[in-house]
């Protein structure tokens, strides 16, 4: 399964709502979130500085990180980035992978 680490940081909107109902609230519907769209959630983190939260997500597709970013992001009350993670056994196939190239100039 496709693993992301999503960065966010909840608006003052977001921040209210994080008040009222606390981080164990928030984890939970991250958890229900993602698992309606056939994911698990590995970990989750809160922090402070330039982003409130630190998550790492498995999905079974594109798709479904896709699907989750965009619902999320509507309510304004977040905004987050999913940056894709790679294996060390995806590195190492990437390593292997013949590609052609010309650099710019040559």
């Amino acid at each position: 399964m496709p693993k992301y680490l999503v960065q966010a940081s909840y608006t003052a909107e977001g921040t209210k709502g994080l008040l009222a109902e606390g981080g164990s609230g928030r984890k939970e519907a991250v958890e229900q979130e993602v698992r309606s769209c056939g994911g698990t959630l590995e970990w989750m983190y809160f922090a402070f500085g330039d982003d409130d939260l630190y998550c790492v997500i498995d999905m079974p597709d594109e798709v479904s990180m896709v699907a989750t970013s965009m619902t999320v992001r509507a309510t304004g009350a977040v905004r987050s980035r999913a940056v894709p993670l790679l294996s060390v056994a995806d590195i190492d196939a990437a390593s292997k992978k013949s590609v052609e190239f010309r650099p710019p100039g040559a």
